[in-house]
């Protein structure tokens, strides 16, 4: 299941630019340093657990697969959240699960942890792939 891998990586450091379809790595820039996943890269990751193979970015990612409504998430959804609305596409993607909290790996200096879904910045959900592995 794509939730329990991502609940799995609780606790790992975020690391700008890392993580993808292998598991956590060294990221780029500011987190060159740091092993460990960004957002992008945890979301990745859970889905590629579970043979879905989705976009490194949160932007590409919130292109693919199917709309969700708020109401409809179930564990293993992206949920985006769209901090600047001057630039197009989401900024920030977590793994759903359940339809309060979410896994997220939050920011620079921050850990892969578990949080409320529900916030001011939230645009949207989507499901990945077209099996039902979540």
């Amino acid at each position: 299941m794509a939730a329990r891998t991502a609940l799995d990586m609780v606790g790992l450091p975020y690391s700008w630019g890392g993580g993808g379809t292998g598991g956590p790595g060294y990221g780029i820039g500011r987190g060159a340093r740091v092993w460990g996943f960004d957002c992008s890269g945890l979301a990745q990751y859970a889905w590629a657990t579970v043979g879905v193979t989705i976009a490194r970015t949160s932007q590409a990612q919130w292109r693919e697969g199917a709309r969700i409504p708020r109401n409809a998430v179930r564990p293993g959804d992206l949920v985006f959240y769209d901090s600047n609305r001057h630039r197009p596409g989401p900024e920030h993607v977590a793994v759903a699960i359940g339809r309060k909290r979410m896994v997220n790996a939050p920011y620079t200096g921050g850990r892969v942890r578990v949080e409320p879904l529900d916030r001011r910045t939230y645009l949207g959900a989507v499901r990945p792939g077209s099996n039902d592995a979540r």
